[in-house]
């Protein structure tokens, strides 16, 4: 297994997730995080520079709300690249999990450049999660969207997600911009089947 550092500013959200009480329920997980912690493997901290140095692949796990005139927010990803940016030292990969309008990759690294010297690349690595599903749907996902045009980060990324697919052919490498086009398409392809069925 990897060693994970997940990190929020919300110290009593962290303080429950230490004592292994989940905020939200998803069938399986909370016998996933209290096993892994166990284990030694998973950890919940406020440290951002803990978080930042004990890690190679940095997940942006964010919420994206609508903003007043429709469009999304991309506030919290900007500023949480920008605190992850003041932490950097070495080397690592920077990877959005959330859904960002196409662009948001330009953003977000002209955002880290401009406060860091350390290198680093970065992936537009969007999720494809049902609530109720989702242990289920990561553990045995039927696609991974990876953006990026590094040959090095695609081998870092098979390397992570290798072991949770059936076939390899379902890791699907791209540009930034694609994969972010790619969560979209699949919102909306989503949302206009379920207004079908509804009709």
């Amino acid at each position: 297994g990897n060693n994970c550092f997940c990190v929020d500013n919300d110290s009593k959200k962290i303080a429950g997730l230490k004592k292994g009480l989940i905020p939200i329920y998803e069938p399986g997980l909370t016998e996933i995080v209290r096993h892994n912690q166990k284990l030694g493997r998973l950890h919940f901290t406020t440290d951002l520079k803990a978080g930042v140095d004990n890690s190679l692949i940095i997940f942006l796990a964010v919420g994206t709300p609508p903003a007043p005139d429709g469009s999304a927010d991309i506030s919290a990803i900007l500023s949480a690249a920008a605190e992850i940016a003041g932490r950097l030292a070495d080397y690592r990969i920077i990877a959005t999990k959330s859904t960002v309008p196409v662009g948001t990759y330009k953003k977000v690294t002209d955002i880290i450049k401009s406060r860091t010297k350390a290198p680093f690349d970065y992936v537009s690595n969007p999720e494809f999660l049902k609530e109720g599903a989702a242990v289920e749907d990561f553990m045995r996902p039927d696609r991974v969207i990876i953006g990026t045009t590094s040959p090095a980060v695609r081998k870092t990324m098979k390397q992570l997600y290798s072991p949770f697919m059936r076939r390899a052919s379902r890791i699907i490498f791209m540009d930034h911009a694609s994969a972010e086009m790619t969560k979209y398409a699949a919102n909306t392809m989503l949302a206009t089947r379920i207004s079908f069925m509804n009709e």
